[in-house]
């Protein structure tokens, strides 16, 4: 290693250069890691067959097929068995051969995983390296050798299918990560050991919040009253902010004909993503997005130039196949509640409209305690034109109207190509959570097609109809991954204005229930959630169960709350707060629900 960011690197050409670029030395450096982990594999446990081994944003994988099943003690031995190898400074050994020389070469070692790989390329040559006895076919480019190789540690084991395809091999991935220094190294272990502690997973059952009946519905989320409380909470604040600055909510239905989805290009270009059912000797189709519906909203009526924009909002439920291995938790679901909204608009209208939504998503994560995030403008490969529908230059037009509102709100964004949706470009917002993870939510996409292949026009000034276009947007981007996100965020322990339950009273013993039965009910008169927990335990168990189920506020009542009709304040954070009045407290509670703060 040379210096922390940047490394020597080897080419397929069997060049060398110093990579100074610290996000490609890191990429390497992973790539290089997995290949290492792969020697030290097939060594240790003869018999097993290579599938891939990429990079990842977090690390790195490999997957493998062979009957011998993983264990956390396997990993322990790998990772000694890798050190064993770095320490040999073995070389990362290029090679370009034909293609036949690589289906020859790999069939003969057993691996027609790797040969199914190479058959598919196009291309008379590729490249392989060479590291110790393995043999692995790879683009490159690699650190020149161990030795120059940074810490690494080993995380866990996964099951996978070979291409993703729950039909074909099931193998076995090892996940890993690599750093240039132990220092990084053991600061990324210890964010894995606080992302575990605040997994959405395990704190929606903790917490009572959702949960997910695989047995019956799976990818599919059931909302308990905790976590439904929350969402309504979510809904109440959305709904409150939308209707104010002019936006109309709706209400579509969850199924309709495949004519719909083939007239909106759905069935051409998401087919593989949709579930399709039969009715009558018809096809009926669960609604994958919200925008078809919106649209007939729009078109039952004619609209007039001074009408516009029209924004139709709907908390919308959509359904899409996702494959049974992807599902996780809320973040990756089948059924999911959008916060969508369509804006139906002249074309002299979409910069401020791309605007003013571009400043309310800001103001609405930030009320949730967002406050940084990373910005992406996804555009069309002019490499795929099969990919898009529409005319280029309405592409070329849509990608400069979304860069100019990114520029004048002085946002700096990454373009990328190819990620843009088949019926227009998009910006999309990663939030950074308490821990730097990013996640994708926010979605703001200008489309010109969809409005054409429904003839969705308007009335102008001219009293001739125009064709409208469309801003389709989602804040939040849905409820379930929202939720799961804004778990993870807070460690479950959400601020005051979203906590389902604000405060626990909390009798010292059974003569005070009677007392703390009208504290609870005087407080929930002034709206404040609580509950009275009049179980026949310890005060201290009562408020350690308080604690761990995240609840800012503990009212602790005895003889001298019930003489001076007060209530003993507990914070979650600081704990003992002192006396204070019923109706003070509740006062204090509603100003940090309206105030939208963070600590209690």
């Amino acid at each position: 290693m040379t210096a922390q960011g940047s490394l020597k690197a080897i080419r397929r050409d069997g060049s060398t250069y110093k990579v100074e670029n610290g996000e490609e030395a890191l990429e390497i450096l992973r790539h290089s890691t997995s290949h290492l982990m792969a020697l030290a594999v097939t060594e240790l446990f003869p018999g097993v067959h290579l599938g891939i081994g990429p990079p990842t944003s977090e690390g790195f994988y490999y997957d493998f097929e062979t009957p011998h099943r993983f264990t956390t003690e396997d990993l322990a031995q790998i990772e000694r068995k890798m050190e064993e190898l770095k320490k040999q400074n073995l070389r990362f050994v290029p090679s370009i051969i034909s293609k036949a020389q690589a289906v020859e070469l790999f069939r003969k070692k057993s691996e027609r995983l790797k040969v199914e790989l190479i058959e598919e390329r196009d291309g008379q040559v590729l490249s392989c390296y060479q590291l110790g006895s393995l043999i692995d076919f790879c683009t490159g480019p690699h650190v020149v050798s161990t030795g120059d190789m940074g810490a690494f540690k080993l995380l866990s084991i996964a099951g996978s299918y070979w291409k993703g395809d729950e039909y074909r091999e099931q193998l076995q991935r090892i996940y890993g990560t690599a750093f240039f220094t132990e220092e990084e190294l053991d600061a990324y272990v210890a964010r894995l050991e606080e992302a575990r502690k605040r997994d959405h997973r395990r704190l929606g059952k903790e917490l009572d919040l959702f949960s997910v009946q695989d047995a019956v519905a799976p990818g599919l989320i059931f909302w308990h009253p905790r976590g439904a409380k929350v969402r309504t909470l979510i809904e109440e604040y959305l709904r409150e902010k939308l209707e104010s600055r002019g936006y109309q909510f709706v209400y579509t239905p969850h199924i309709a004909r495949n004519v719909l989805w083939r007239t909106s290009g759905h069935y051409e270009y998401f087919r593989d993503n949709m579930y399709t059912l039969p009715v009558e000797d018809e096809e009926y189709v669960l609604k994958p997005m919200n925008c078809p519906g919106h649209i007939l909203v729009y078109q039952s009526a004619k609209r007039s130039y001074r009408e516009l924009p029209v924004r139709i909002a709907e908390f919308g439920t959509v359904y899409r196949y996702e494959k049974s291995g992807t599902l996780h938790g809320m973040l990756r679901v089948r059924g999911f509640t959008q916060d969508d909204a369509h804006i139906f608009c002249r074309p002299d209208q979409v910069l401020d409209e791309v605007i003013h939504t571009l400043d309310l998503a800001e103001e609405i994560l930030q009320s949730f305690g967002f406050d940084r995030f990373k910005v992406t403008l996804s555009v069309g490969d002019p490499a795929q034109p099969q990919d898009y529908a529409g005319q280029p230059e309405d592409w070329r037009r849509a990608e400069t109207v979304l860069a100019e509102a990114l520029q004048k709100k002085g946002w700096e964004y990454n373009r990328v190509e190819g990620e843009a949706a088949f019926y227009g470009p998009k910006i999309d917002i990663q939030l950074i959570d308490a821990l730097g993870r990013s996640w994708q939510l926010s979605t703001f996409q200008f489309d010109f097609n969809l409005p054409a292949r429904f003839k969705v026009t308007y009335v102008g000034s001219d009293s001739k109809e125009h064709p409208v276009v469309m801003v389709h947007r989602a804040l939040l981007g849905s409820l379930e991954r929202f939720m799961g996100v804004l778990i993870e965020h807070y460690g479950g322990a959400f601020p005051v204005w979203l906590a389902p339950v604000q405060a626990v009273v909390v009798p010292v013993s059974q003569r005070h229930h009677e007392y703390a039965a009208a504290v609870e009910a005087q407080l929930k008169a002034q709206a404040v959630r609580v509950e009275a927990d009049l179980r026949n335990e310890k005060v201290g168990y009562k408020i350690r169960e308080a604690q761990l189920q995240k609840v800012p506020f503990m009212l602790v009542v005895g003889d001298r709350e019930v003489e001076t009709q007060t209530v003993s304040v507990r914070n979650r954070l600081e704990g003992d707060q002192g006396n204070m009045l019923i109706m003070d407290f509740a006062q204090r509670t509603r100003e940090l629900a309206r105030s939208k703060s963070i600590k209690p």
